[in-house]
């Protein structure tokens, strides 16, 4: 696999880290302590083509490959995490869903204004006694002549304030246990939605998460994606999109750690010598450089299999647990090499800490992932191809 950039991604790179640098560095203390950030960002994020990077001209969208998309949510969390979490919700979960898996009416009506940045797009899947555990969701959809009527809750749901869509998943047949779960197109303005806010987040506190609920939300039947029942095999589908772009992500902090360590190591001074003289500190620089560079060729591989429209539920797997291990490791060396300054808000070191441990526990908790990849190893887990096909890149819609 050659994983030389386009000139097109490095391009992509040089923009978004710019904005980062521009947009985001100035700022995010404030929206870290705020618990928001500055909602006109979604603009510039839009004007820049982020908002669809990897969906296809005609729906509106920059047409770049799943690599593409990494390279952005890489750039994005080396600001924070915050950011590359709305992009993964709005483009890996929703977005590249209602591609594979949208009628093209849906298309037309969802996935155009999200990918051109008119309309914020969300995924509503965990729930409060059902998270690892897909089949334990609780929320229900009942088919009632052309509508289906909508009840339950969701939760630690990213973007539940600023979504304007959001994919939704329900029963439709209990008795069918995971088979009789299907998804939905829910709209905020449908009567009986509401959301609302969880305060108090350890990380990512510049980030808008919450709940859901649904009091008899009546949505159409064309809103259903896919057919009855297939609503575990598009979250399924869905998961993989957005554990491809967690995983980019926390590439992304790694760099961010690598950074701010190598510059504090190479000012501070100890014992009469630069703290990055001592061997101890270099070693925990020299793992967050592996950590990196291994967390690099994971998710980039995974990226290539996406590309070519061949499942990639194992690689991309693989790449989440490491590459969110490896950052959270990194965010904890990067707060040891700064002592006592790296426990106080004038360096970034602590917050990449607290925003590093969330993305370890969703989209697969690391104990899931490790279970996945020993049930590959034993030969007691493959991949079945999916009943729909996966987008192929160059996209063609």
């Amino acid at each position: 696999m050659d994983f030389t950039f386009t000139d097109e991604q490095k391009m992509l790179r040089q923009t978004a880290r710019q904005f980062v640098d521009a947009e985001i560095m100035p700022n995010i203390a404030k929206w870290d302590a705020q618990g928001g950030f500055d909602p006109t960002i979604w603009k510039r994020l839009a004007d820049l083509g982020f908002m669809g990077v990897c969906v296809p001209e005609k729906y509106g969208g920059s047409g770049m490959d799943y690599n593409s998309l990494a390279i952005l949510c890489e750039e994005l969390e080396r600001g924070d995490t915050a950011f590359r979490t709305a992009v993964s919700v709005h483009i890996g979960l929703n977005s590249m869903t209602l591609m594979q898996w949208g009628t093209e009416e849906q298309k037309q009506k969802y996935l155009v204004p999200q990918a051109e940045g008119e309309k914020i797009g969300a995924f509503g899947l965990t729930e409060p006694g059902a998270g690892s555990d897909v089949a334990a969701i609780q929320t229900t959809a009942v088919r009632d002549g052309d509508d289906y009527v909508l009840n339950g809750q969701k939760t630690w749901i990213s973007l539940c304030d600023s979504a304007d869509h959001f994919l939704v998943f329900a029963y439709t047949d209990k008795s069918k246990k995971h088979h009789g779960i299907s998804a939905f197109i829910v709209e905020r303005t449908m009567p009986g939605f509401s959301s609302k806010a969880i305060k108090g987040k350890y990380g990512i506190r510049a980030g808008n998460t919450g709940e859901l609920f649904f009091e008899d939300v009546r949505i159409p039947a064309m809103n259903l994606v896919g057919e009855e029942g297939e609503g575990f095999k598009i979250a399924m589908a869905a998961l993989d999109n957005g554990r491809f772009t967690v995983a980019a992500g926390a590439v992304g902090l790694l760099s961010a750690c690598l950074e701010a360590s190598i510059k504090y190591s190479k000012t501070r001074v100890t014992f009469g010598k630069k703290i990055g003289d001592h061997q101890l500190v270099q070693q925990m620089l020299a793992k967050m450089e592996a950590g990196y560079q291994m967390s690099r060729l994971l998710v980039y591989r995974a990226g290539e299999l996406k590309n070519k429209g061949i499942r990639n539920t194992r690689e991309t797997s693989l790449a989440k647990w490491q590459a969110c291990d490896f950052a959270n490791q990194a965010a904890d060396d990067a707060v040891q090499i700064h002592g006592a300054y790296g426990y106080s808000d004038e360096y970034p070191v602590a917050r990449y800490l607290r925003n590093s441990k969330a993305p370890v526990i969703y989209e697969g908790t690391r104990e899931i992932h490790t279970i996945m990849q020993a049930e590959y190893v034993l030969g007691e887990r493959s991949d079945k191809k999916l009943n729909r096909m996966l987008p192929k890149w160059p996209f063609e819609g």
